[in-house]
């Protein structure tokens, strides 16, 4: 399992602190930054993220909802906002990890609760 692979898991269980991963994230170069913001962006279409998990997430994610990032996420189309929020520019990446990893991490957890729900085999979902 790769570093961000692991790092982003280990937030959604709550088994690292988003400001852990954020001290992480701001010590990558910008475009691994931006690869990770992608990575996020796709974590969280795979758990089927909605605007209600973005919501819970905005509110976990220590951004002030009048943010670039936060104007965007809690919008429709959900998927079409992430991926502006990834094209933002360098000055709002850690808002947008923020931002991404707290949507995510809600997202996460509701399909760790449902559809993986004891007989999930994923190895992200079995850290220990």
């Amino acid at each position: 399992m790769r570093a961000s692979e692991r790092i982003i898991n280990e937030v959604a269980q709550g088994i690292r602190s988003l400001d852990d991963a954020v001290a992480w994230f701001s010590s990558l170069e910008q475009v691994e930054q931006r690869a990770v913001l992608h990575e996020v962006v796709r974590y969280a279409m795979q758990a089927h993220a909605t605007v209600n998990d973005a919501r819970e997430g905005l509110a976990r994610s220590g951004v002030k909802p009048t943010m670039t990032p936060a104007v965007l996420i809690v919008r429709e189309p959900i998927l079409e906002q992430m991926g502006k929020i990834i094209n933002l520019p360098p000055g709002e990446y850690v808002k947008s990890i923020r931002v991404l990893l707290s949507t995510f991490a809600v997202a996460d957890t509701r399909r760790r609760e449902t559809e993986c729900r004891g007989t999930c085999s994923h190895a992200w979902h079995n850290l220990s």
